[in-house]
């Protein structure tokens, strides 16, 4: 396929992807101006010197890190032979949607700069892969459950605050209400099952939850019990985005108390990819899933036991 041909489909693969806000936009704009500049054969220092920048700044906008002024993407189509009105309109109009705010914008006193763009990547995944250490998924928590991460980890938060943030949480959930729902691969640590977050009742639901989103079609849950010992993912958690355009990457996620790490090379990438890999065939398989988590409501239920006298 030529770098040329892709972008009227790509202008129609953008209405199915507005709704996910501009970072998966950005990230097809970019990939298409990086193919539209190799097949010029021109320099990342040639093109940054053509929009007035750096070759970091084309660099940033191929990987759709930055947002994109339509006086600099017409000049770099002029600058790579891309003249044909069929072809720049396309481009020009998806980087234009790719400026536009997402829906989280008005929870952005809540949302920190880094984590603004997974928000994006989230919501225009067709696959998240995922391995937790010590809590569930936060695609796949209750509402109690995450307010009781939430106030845990923001203290200093009121509730107002807090609240704000469960709301966030919730409406990522939406992900899975699309014609083409996202499809979830989450593999636990059994210690996520263990460490009882707002009380038993909190937990019990949250168990509860987790054992009907387990039964969906498009949701995988894995367990790695304690008795496997030392495994694939013992760096930590992880978590892998997957796009329904080819020529998107994957992208790891590696989230931090106050950053986020976002590795881009492609053998970082499948470092990673493998190690999930890996650690799915450790796990215990999906079928065991239900009867593992049944036993974690069963521990749960049990009354604690009182003191004589």
């Amino acid at each position: 396929m030529s770098a040329a041909e892709p972008a009227g489909d790509r202008a129609r693969v953008a209405q199915d992807h507005r709704a996910a806000g501009p970072t998966v936009l950005r990230m097809l704009v970019g990939a298409q101006l990086r193919r539209y500049r190799e097949a010029a054969g021109i320099s990342t220092e040639a093109a940054g010197y053509e929009i007035r920048g750096s070759h970091s700044k084309i660099s940033r906008m191929e990987l759709g890190r930055v947002g994109y002024k339509e006086r600099d993407v017409a000049d770099l189509l002029t600058l790579y032979g891309v003249t044909d009105p069929s072809l720049r309109e396309p481009l020009l109009e998806l980087a234009e949607h790719a400026s536009a705010p997402g829906w989280w914008q008005p929870f952005g006193d809540v949302v920190p700069s880094w984590f603004e763009p997974y928000l994006g990547l989230e919501q225009g995944a067709v696959l998240v892969r995922v391995y937790e250490v010590q809590d569930i998924p936060e695609l796949l928590q209750t509402r109690d459950y995450a307010r009781a991460l939430l106030a845990a980890r923001h203290s200093e938060a009121g509730p107002e605050e807090i609240e704000r943030r469960v709301e966030l949480r919730m409406r990522r959930r939406c992900v899975f209400e699309r014609p083409d729902p996202l499809r979830l691969w989450a593999v636990l640590d059994e210690a996520t099952l263990c460490r009882t977050v707002g009380g038993r009742a909190t937990m019990r639901a949250q168990i509860e939850h987790l054992i009907e989103m387990a039964e969906l079609p498009n949701v995988t849950v894995q367990i790695v019990p304690f008795s496997s010992g030392g495994h694939a993912a013992e760096g930590g958690p992880m978590t892998l985005l997957r796009f329904a355009e080819p020529e998107l990457p994957d992208v790891v996620y590696l989230e931090h108390l106050t950053c986020a790490l976002y590795p881009d090379r492609a053998s970082d990438i499948a470092r990673y990819r493998d190690a999930l890999n890996r650690i799915g065939v450790q796990a215990e398989p999906p079928d065991r899933t239900r009867a593992i988590l049944q036993a974690a409501l069963a521990r749960l239920g049990r009354a604690p036991r009182r003191a004589a006298g």
